[in-house]
């Protein structure tokens, strides 16, 4: 992982950051242009994949109010049998929203004039300091509301592990992981911001940022520099 510094906090993180979200504080001439948390509830669709949890709990209750019917019980009967094991799954749902907001809330992405800082971890504090010099690319995703992920793809023989990053790291990517700025409110602002930044600091195009095209859902007003996965 050469040319990426990473540092250990091992407690809460505003009793040792000289800045919000930094190691130390920022040289003269650097700026800080954006910084910010991802959304719960974001978070708990995208990384926690609520939704699709719930949606598997809503047919495990319909599946027993149906064969509880089907097995001779009365449709009241049945429904409240169905209604009393109801606060399992909803609890399993809590748990995971829950989850989702200790992840925001411990989380702080830092884009300045020269690099890419990720503070993050529930129970032990990392920085990751990520200098443009060894970022290549950045790809956004987002959905439909406009909350999405800026992916980060690292320079060749630079590499964080998937474990180390997790949930901050792009899904799937675990041969070359992608250091992940996960569920932000305004995802293509963030990016606009990223690309420019980055455009500037390495003085390239900022078109030089993208080295695939899109794929899925293109953006209303493109965001240069940035692909749209």
């Amino acid at each position: 992982m050469s040319g990426i510094d990473h540092k250990h906090f091992p407690g809460p993180e505003h009793d040792f950051e000289p800045e919000p979200g930094l190691p130390e504080r920022l040289p003269e001439t650097e700026q800080l242009l954006w910084q910010g948390q991802p959304d719960t509830a974001a978070v708990a669709r995208s990384v926690f994949h609520i939704r699709a949890v719930a949606a598997y709990f809503l047919a495990l209750l319909v599946w027993k109010l149906v064969a509880d019917w089907h097995d001779g019980a009365s449709l009241g009967s049945a429904a409240w049998d169905t209604l009393k094991v109801a606060p399992l799954p909803m609890a399993g749902l809590g748990l995971l929203y829950g989850l989702a907001h200790l992840t925001a809330r411990t989380t702080l992405y830092t884009i300045t004039s020269k690099r890419v800082v990720l503070r993050i971890g529930i129970v032990l504090s990392v920085t990751f300091n990520l200098p443009f010099s060894r970022i290549a690319a950045a790809d956004l995703r987002r959905d439909g509301s406009g909350h999405g992920d800026v992916s980060l793809r690292l320079a060749e023989g630079e590499r964080i592990a998937f474990a180390h990053l997790w949930p901050h790291v792009r899904p799937w990517r675990f041969a070359q992981p992608q250091p992940t700025l996960r569920g932000l409110a305004d995802a293509a602002s963030v990016a606009k911001v990223l690309a420019q930044a980055w455009s500037s600091a390495r003085q390239q195009p900022a078109s030089a940022i993208v080295d695939r095209a899109s794929v899925f859902d293109p953006l209303v007003s493109p965001v240069r520099g940035v692909s749209v996965q």
